[in-house]
């Protein structure tokens, strides 16, 4: 399945093992019971009460005699240690330990048990014990209420030392949160002891909110109040320091009026009726290292027919809210939707009927996102119980008291990506598996092996194309927070077609009103995040249209023979020698095609400016960032285009089986050449609409496949349409390896054609043949004749320095030879390649005779 849940604790296997091996060491020890008082026909009272910051796990059982007793699994040493034994019979259903575990919190209610007798004060429902345990000592009563109160330490992020105060929270069902502040003191050695246990101060920090939840991870309390009719999130950031402060409120369009009291992630929440959860509406808060904010939502479901959910991209400014409808319902549900926060992504699911992966980074268009539905192997393998999303990645198994860390499975979504019919699913996993990868080359091997066996699977976007700019995406993406606003992470701006078994609205939702000026951390990247919405019109992500342009001007000047400094043109190629040295550096094996071998300037100055362009868009919008860092990001990143562009070519190489004999021109193509073309010609497509380059002597590679397996005029139209680009390396290859066949001296003079002038004019020289004669005549003309004033001159011809007498071709001559003459006086140094006139009067009367068969 496409989730993969690793498990990280396990009640029976880490915490019942090891009481039945103390068990087992107390009898034989003779200090026993006979095993009555440990869990072997009592497992269902060993239960998951928290987990704390730092990992820890907090448990509870009963001994025979009904008695409470607290331990905690340390999931650094994986050991177990007991804390506290309470001795009456009742339920516990909160309970935290401070870091230093000198101080336990707890909150019981009566045993559910029948014919037990009430074990709290009359009138009191609820019983909240503060208790020293380093060691065992006073037991402090903070509460005796006729309501419900969790509990929760706050964990400071700074655990070097012990803190001499520690602040505990206290969530009332009466909708009010309180921060107790306890001094403790060491006394007769390492005793710890609470100082002025009287009376503990204790700050209001919230009321009337009517759903809270808390993030043990980053030390966050979020809660919603409604004000007139209008729910309300607000943020309450605990610091390092012990101080706190209100970060934020954002309205939400969501409906808790009536929805009476709730709690997400205040311990395992047992006190809850699980069969009703489905009728429940559900809600939760997610963020990562991103500075991404979103709200999940569920609304209670009144049928199980259709089912709606929403997601509140706060920190993009819209919401989404998606409808599905479910098929083979029974009477009833008894499960309500699951949301789990997955870093890059958000899990929403119900077992059996749908699985949706959103995209949280890149939420705008919904094939980024993955839904599943019906009969799918990764629906049916999803948990059967409901999950408890704590911070991170980590999720809460309540009934089976398992702790996993759930992370996405690359082999799933790339059997879902070479097994589905569908493009959006394509284009979702996809993507899922390169953030599962990361860039690494294993998973790129196995995505490129795909790729070049199915080309031409998908309709709707160009696989090579996505592939090569999300996972170019993917390999710099760690370098700096801002990459994901600076780079495009895919090739498609628009999706216009439906996602089968799903409906979408998209609104555009008010942003957060920040309380505070000073952001550090995630504060600072979610700020960034808000203002680029705020502020980002039209959107930083880098193309390659100035360099289009600019690689453009400097062709034209290069054919006109007008190029601009030298410095400016060299300061390009260098860059592109960079790019190369750094390609070069990533590969260390060797190349099995001919790539990066040859000048292809072309190809050089589009790298060298691409390196150019985006270097200067990555310091207008990365301030702070050192100039060697970005200079170093953007070597990286194009040597990457270039790296994938050579990895496709040479799986497709390798699987062909393809030899270094075909570089030559006077083989004949093969079904496998043929195939190796194909494919350098989809990449080519992929990458010729964004402007992307090639690594150098792929035009000469194409285009000795394209001799090979085309026929001529198919050969010639590929090459006017500018699928095959001549290089000069191909060209010269191409004039040395084929004779002068008719056939051959058909495609030679049909490709000199076609050259630019000055290339042709070097061709020419190569090819020793009449037609090269004749055109280089022609071109020796035109260069002397362009700048020629008719002078009279001396009707009378020498005719016995001509060895034909034909009077307009000894005139021709004759004139040409007096500017040769000329400027020969005033450009002693020009060569001219041993081109004189006498050379175009041979060429002249040996064109003559071939055109009358003599």
């Amino acid at each position: 399945m496409a989730l993969r849940l690793v498990a990280d604790f396990d009640l029976g296997k880490d915490v019942l093992l090891w009481l039945r091996a103390q068990r087992a060491a107390s009898e034989a020890s003779g200090a026993g019971s006979g095993g009555s008082d440990v869990l072997e026909n009592d497992y269902e009272s060993l239960r998951v009460l928290n987990v704390e910051r730092n990992g820890n796990i907090i448990y509870t059982y009963k001994d025979d005699k009904g008695n409470v007793i607290f331990g905690l699994y340390d999931c650094q040493t994986r050991q177990n240690e007991l804390l506290y034994t309470f001795e009456k019979d009742l339920q516990v259903f909160s309970c935290s330990v401070n870091s230093e575990r000198t101080l336990l919190a707890a909150s019981l209610v009566q045993s559910t048990k029948e014919g037990k007798r009430n074990e709290l004060q009359p009138g009191s429902k609820c019983l909240t014990l503060l208790v020293e345990i380093h060691p065992v000592n006073n037991v402090k009563v903070l509460k005796a209420v006729d309501s419900y109160i969790w509990v929760q330490f706050l964990y400071p992020h700074v655990e070097s030392h012990p803190l001499p105060e520690n602040h505990l929270l206290l969530i009332s069902e009466e909708k009010y949160i309180e921060q107790l502040r306890i001094h403790v003191a060491q006394e007769d050695g390492n005793r710890v002891v609470i100082k002025n246990s009287g009376h503990l101060p204790r700050d209001r920090i919230a009321e009337d909110f009517v759903w809270a939840q808390w993030d043990m991870s980053e030390q966050r309390l979020y809660y919603i109040d409604l004000k007139k009719s209008r729910s309300i999130l607000k943020c309450i950031q605990f610091y390092a320091d012990e101080s706190y402060n209100l970060m934020f409120e954002v309205p939400l369009d969501v409906s808790l009026s009536n929805s009476g009291f709730k709690l997400v992630n205040f311990g395992c929440d047992y006190h809850q009726d699980r069969e009703k959860l489905s009728k429940h509406l559900t809600l939760c808060v997610f963020t990562n290292h991103t500075g991404s904010l979103c709200v999940c939502y569920s609304p209670k479901c009144a049928s199980w027919e259709q089912i709606t959910y929403s997601v509140f991209y706060i920190h993009k400014g819209h919401s989404k809210t998606f409808t599905t409808s479910l098929e083979n319902v029974g009477s009833h549900v008894t499960k309500g939707i699951t949301f789990l926060n997955l870093d890059y992504y958000v899990a929403v699911y119900l077992r059996g009927h749908f699985f949706h992966l959103l995209n949280v980074q890149h939420p705008d268009l919904i094939c980024h996102s993955l839904f599943l539905t019906g009969n799918n192997e990764m629906i049916d393998m999803l948990p059967h119980c409901p999950l408890q999303s704590l911070s991170g990645s980590l999720v809460l198994d309540c009934c089976s008291g398992k702790l996993y860390r759930a992370l996405l499975s690359q082999s799933s979504l790339l059997r879902l990506l070479q097994n589905t019919r569908l493009d959006c699913e394509k284009m979702a996993a996809l993507h899922c598996a390169l953030y599962c990868g990361q860039g690494t080359r294993f998973l790129e091997g196995q995505i490129i092996q795909w790729i070049s066996e199915n080309v031409s699977a998908c309709h709707s976007f160009d696989l090579i194309q996505e592939f090569i700019i999300a996972s170019s995406y993917w390999s710099v993406y760690s370098e700096t927070s801002n990459m994901d606003k600076l780079l495009p992470h895919s090739s498609v701006l628009t999706w216009n077609t439906e996602i089968p078994g799903i409906t979408l609205v998209t609104e555009d939702i008010a942003l957060p009103f920040m309380k505070v000026l000073n952001f550090k951390g995630y504060w600072e990247k979610l700020n960034s995040n808000l203002e680029y919405v705020k502020y980002a019109k039209p959107h930083f992500h880098y193309n390659n249209i100035v360099v289009r342009r600019e690689w453009h001007n400097l062709i034209s000047e290069e054919k006109t023979g007008k190029r601009r400094s030298t410095a400016y043109v060299r300061t390009i190629l260098d860059n592109a020698i960079k790019v190369i040295s750094n390609l070069e550096a990533r590969n260390l094996g060797p190349r099995l095609t001919p790539l990066l071998q040859e000048e292809d300037s072309h190809q050089r100055l589009l790298m060298g400016l691409m390196v150019s362009e985006l270097k200067d868009h990555f310091l207008r919008h990365l301030q702070g960032v050192e100039k060697k860092k970005i200079e170093q990001m953007v070597l990286d990143y194009i040597s990457k285009l270039l790296d994938l562009i050579c990895h496709i070519l040479e799986t497709s190489w390798r699987k062909h089986n393809l030899h270094s004999c075909i570089l030559h021109f006077n083989s004949r193509g093969s079904a496998a050449e043929f195939a190796v073309f194909h494919i350098m010609t989809r990449i080519l497509e992929a990458t010729k609409s964004l402007f992307l380059p090639l690594p150098p002597g792929f035009h000469t590679l194409h285009t000795i496949l394209g001799v090979h397996c085309l026929p001529l005029h198919n050969l010639l139209h590929c090459i006017d349409s500018g699928v095959l680009l001549l290089t000069e390396t191909a060209v010269v290859r191409l004039m040395k390896d084929l004779d002068n066949t008719e056939k051959n001296e058909k495609l030679k003079f049909s490709i000199i054609l076609r050259l630019p002038p000055l290339i042709g004019q070097k061709i020419c020289r190569l090819w020793d043949h009449p037609m090269s004669s004749n055109i280089i005549s022609r071109n020796h003309v035109t260069r002397l004749l362009q700048n020629y004033k008719k002078q009279p001159r001396n009707s009378m011809i020498d005719k016995s320095s001509f060895s034909v007498e034909f009077l307009p071709l000894n005139y021709f001559i004759e004139i040409l030879t007096d500017i040769e003459s000329s400027n020969q006086a005033l450009y002693p140094f020009e060569g001219h390649d041993n081109v004189d006139a006498e050379f175009v009067e041979e060429a002249a009367l040996k064109h003559t005779t071939m055109l009358l068969g003599l």
